[in-house]
């Protein structure tokens, strides 16, 4: 798990060495008490973007189990600190191979946090690297079902339907974001992000366990996972 989640820190951060530090080296060079100056005479709200999260999307139309997107809100303040809300949808109707185990959900889910931007003191910079914080939550209904059981009472002869369905869950976790930011034309632009997904709490019932859940993905202590956003700042 280490391994991969460096694996994709380093690969943001070469992203982040090729678009943003070439463009940077063409911007007009300012001493730092200059830089300092002009941020602290900056104004405190500095505008507001809407984007929406099309990897989760675009993985399932490819093949996968799952599918996941969402609505991303945020508001610029002094260009360093950037408060998130994150609203999405998550569903997965799979099949597991190795036991023949059916699992079926959708939810909306939602997220929020903060994140700061590591380049606050460059506004001149298309872009920035930036790390965060999100608490997550969902609230969702599922289905799980299998292969006929075999009742061991009645010497094997007898077996029994597996259907566990309509069960009510509620899952909470927080995650830890790496990503980068980047202008690609006016007040468009697209981002990648790292996250590293830390289950706190998810309700169980007595004969099945969720599989999947909803901005969360498969129920595992951890998990993280790649986005990648489209982007666009608002004239406000």
């Amino acid at each position: 798990m280490k391994k991969r989640t460096s694996k994709y820190i380093s690969l943001l951060l070469l992203l982040t060495s090729s678009l943003l530090l070439p463009l940077s080296a063409q911007a007009q060079k300012k001493d730092k008490e200059t830089l300092k100056k002009e941020y602290e005479a900056s104004p405190l709200y500095q505008g507001t973007s809407i984007g929406v999260e099309v990897a989760g999307a675009a993985g399932y139309l490819l093949g996968g189990d799952a599918l996941s997107s969402e609505i991303i809100l945020q508001t610029n303040l002094k260009n360093r600190f950037l408060p998130v809300i994150e609203v999405g949808y998550g569903k997965t109707d799979a099949t597991n191979d190795a036991n023949d185990m059916h699992f079926k959900t959708s939810a909306p889910y939602f997220r929020v946090g903060m994140d700061y931007n590591v380049f606050y003191q460059k506004p001149y910079l298309p872009g920035y690297l930036y790390v965060g914080l999100r608490y997550g939550m969902s609230s969702f209904t599922y289905d799980a079902s299998g292969p006929d059981m075999t009742d061991p009472n009645y010497g094997g002869h007898i077996t029994v339907p597996y259907a566990d369905l309509g069960e009510k869950s509620s899952a909470h976790w927080v995650e830890g974001v790496v990503g980068i930011k980047v202008r690609i034309y006016k007040r468009f632009h697209m981002g990648w992000a790292v996250r590293y997904k830390k289950r706190l709490s998810v309700t169980e019932h007595e004969n099945s366990t969720p599989w999947y859940v909803p901005g969360f993905g498969k129920n595992a202590g951890s998990s993280f996972n790649l986005t990648y956003n489209l982007i666009y700042n608002l004239p406000f």
